[in-house]
């Protein structure tokens, strides 16, 4: 069953784009954010990365972390990291368990084919670990900006 608002962030530990564990336990008392996007290096991903990236100090401000999450080895982030000169943490989800515990991991259909692949979803947890917004089959024009939005009207940020 998939994570749903006000349900509590589920337990994960992965590594990040430096080779770096990230835990829950690391986010404990903190919001952060996690948006789930299919590949690195592709148009809707690329573009998505760097408007997060480019609002980063804002987040900062408000003391919420932002994390992309695909199950793309930490060498592809390393390196989709480097190209686009990104300032968010990227995590590796190679086992797909945090992905599959949202429920975005689903079947997928591009010209007539179907295969399996991540379902372009954000999720802003609360300090208190609870999600406290979901943005499901995200449009990537503009979303950065209303994640930040939503950030901003956390009990806990400023």
């Amino acid at each position: 069953m998939a994570v749903s608002l006000g349900d509590r962030c589920p337990e994960f530990s992965l590594p990040d784009d430096r080779g770096k564990t990230v835990t829950l336990d690391d986010l404990k008392g903190k919001p952060f954010v996690l948006y789930f996007y299919p590949k690195d290096d592709t148009s809707g991903c690329t573009r998505e990365a760097v408007d997060f990236t480019g609002l980063k100090p804002e987040f900062d401000n408000l003391g919420v972390e932002v994390f992309g999450v695909s199950p793309d080895p930490v060498k592809k982030h390393e390196k989709f990291r480097d190209k686009h000169e990104l300032a968010v943490r990227l995590l590796s989800d190679e086992e797909k368990s945090l992905i599959g515990a949202f429920g975005v991991w689903v079947e997928k259909s591009m010209y007539g084919r179907k295969y399996m692949g991540v379902d372009r979803t954000t999720a802003l947890i609360a300090a208190d670990g609870t999600v406290a917004r979901i943005w499901p089959k995200v449009k990537v024009p503009g979303h950065a900006q209303e994640v930040l939005e939503a950030a901003r009207q956390l009990p806990e940020t400023k």
